[in-house]
């Protein structure tokens, strides 16, 4: 009897709907990448505000870090590709603008609020169940195991 790697059983038991979940994360991650990008005198601002000194003094630094990784990221878990390294990535942003941005506004922009709340605990799932089928990464392990002259997907297509 084999056993399969542990990676392998997560990925492939997971259910579709969740990689949709996975797809519409990326596509939000991906989009207040873009946000952020455009308006990067505003996330200035929030990392000004924090109230944490080292984020304060090195705010404009961070405003180019947090921008790009957010749309690096974001394509990743949207592709999912690296989606648990990209999760793990993102957690520590999302982390400070729930509990240290979001939360000073909290009475301005509760949908704002909800939505950072939702993609923290949605990275959390995604850093410890990974992509699922319909990925990048499955596209790749599925690939390396048949070799490019087989092309052997019934384990791919089998889950479908």
């Amino acid at each position: 009897m084999t056993e399969k790697p542990v990676t392998e059983k997560t990925s492939l038991s997971q259910p579709l709907w969740l990689t949709v979940v996975r797809i519409i994360l990326g596509l939000i991650l991906f989009w207040k990448g873009i946000v952020f990008i455009r308006d990067t005198e505003s996330l200035q601002a929030l990392i000004a505000n924090t109230g944490i000194g080292v984020f304060s003094k090195n705010a404009e630094a961070l405003t180019f870090i947090i921008a790009y990784l957010t749309l690096l990221c974001g394509l990743l878990i949207l592709t999912g590709l690296f989606t648990k390294t990209a999760s793990i990535v993102q957690i520590p942003i999302l982390f400070i603008a729930v509990f240290f941005v979001n939360s000073k506004n909290i009475g301005e922009s509760t949908s704002e609020f909800i939505l950072s709340i939702v993609v923290f605990l949605l990275l959390i799932l995604f850093a410890i169940k990974g992509s699922g089928i319909l990925s990048a990464d499955e596209f790749f392990r599925t690939y390396h195991k048949a070799g490019p002259e087989t092309g052997n997907t019934d384990r791919l297509a089998s889950k479908l």
